[in-house]
């Protein structure tokens, strides 16, 4: 199953991140900036065999998609159509840290990873984060970001290696220091796409944007007095019972550039007065009861598009490079452990 399932996701990237990318993945005598930003991640939270790199503990669940009537305006994608019957999704949320045991009540921001699975069976991804703003502009720099933290121990010398870089990059200061407030659930949260995309329609008119994803239920968090006593595992308890009772939902919207906007540099955040579209809703239904058996079966990656919509921030083809490749290393792991 891992070697059929990281064949798959090798022919993803191959469809649709560029060829100078693909190749990143061939043997050679220097590290590529995918292994970099890989070995880079496990610098700072250490090897788990088997398990992703960043994002390691999370839940997944299933649910529909409904496009919205105004989806087709922006983009001939095959999800953003109107359909009878709604799109399936997995849809998996997860901590953000490369610990696997990470706490839920840890200050750090939030993944949600949904998977569009299409009626001619190909499949296209959405990875975003419950916060607006990236910390570098570049998959380079978020290289030298992580080898900082990573060096940045309690016994380095001052200044510290990420106290440097946070003195020279203001976008990535504003994104450790901000205060980032524990949800009541997975399903109270925003969350955002960290890169742009070109989006094109029937007609062949085009829009670059960014996703965001609004919590039908609101945005609610909890006060001090009710984190100190959250559980570790809280969240995830939490949308397994919340989606029990009644499903979850949120509305994905397209944020629009205008035209001097930057959509190669996810530091800077557009601002709310920009034009936003309605392109469906996510209605989340049930838990998956296996998780941890879903979640090794999964692979989400932002590249993983389909034709209306592609890359417009180089970011993207750098991330989506180095997820196929902390799954080739998963996939390792898991067989040596098989065997």
């Amino acid at each position: 199953m891992w070697r059929s399932l990281a064949a798959t996701a090798a022919l993803t990237v191959t469809l649709t991140l560029p060829a100078s990318v693909v190749a990143q993945e061939a043997p050679a005598t220097q590290k590529s900036l995918p292994e970099q930003l890989v070995d880079a991640f496990n610098g700072v939270f250490g090897v788990h065999p088997g398990m992703r790199a960043n994002h390691p503990k999370g839940v997944v669940l299933e649910g529909t998609f409904t496009p919205a009537a105004s989806a087709a305006s922006v983009s001939k994608a095959a999800h953003l159509q109107k359909k009878k019957t709604p799109v399936p999704v997995t849809v998996r949320f997860s901590a953000g840290s490369g610990q696997p045991n990470v706490p839920d009540t840890s200050q750090m921001p939030r993944g949600m990873a949904v998977k569009f699975s299409l009626p001619d069976g190909s499949k296209t991804d959405l990875v975003v984060l419950s916060f607006n703003g990236f910390p570098v502009a570049t998959a380079e720099e978020f290289k030298d970001f992580l080898l900082a933290v990573g060096a940045s121990g309690p016994d380095a010398p001052k200044p510290t290696a990420i106290e440097t870089f946070l003195g020279a990059h203001p976008a990535a200061k504003h994104f450790v220091e901000s205060p980032k407030p524990q949800p009541v659930s997975y399903a109270t949260l925003p969350y955002f796409g960290i890169n742009s995309f070109k989006f094109t329609n029937a007609k062949g008119a085009v829009t670059f944007g960014r996703y965001q994803l609004r919590p039908v239920a609101g945005e609610h968090f909890l006060t001090q007095e009710q984190l100190a006593t959250a559980e570790p595992d809280y969240l995830t308890t939490e949308i397994r019972e919340r989606v029990r009772r009644s499903p979850a939902k949120f509305k994905l919207m397209l944020q629009v550039a205008e035209k001097d906007d930057q959509i190669d540099d996810p530091t800077i955040v557009w601002p709310d007065t920009r034009k936003q579209i309605e392109l469906g809703t996510i209605t989340i239904t049930k838990a998956v009861a296996d998780s941890q058996a879903a979640e090794k079966k999964l692979f989400f990656m932002p590249g993983a598009l389909v034709p209306g919509i592609e890359a417009a921030d180089p970011m993207i083809a750098a991330r989506s490079a180095s997820y196929i490749l902390s799954l080739s290393r998963r996939a390792q792991a898991q067989r040596r452990q098989n065997n």
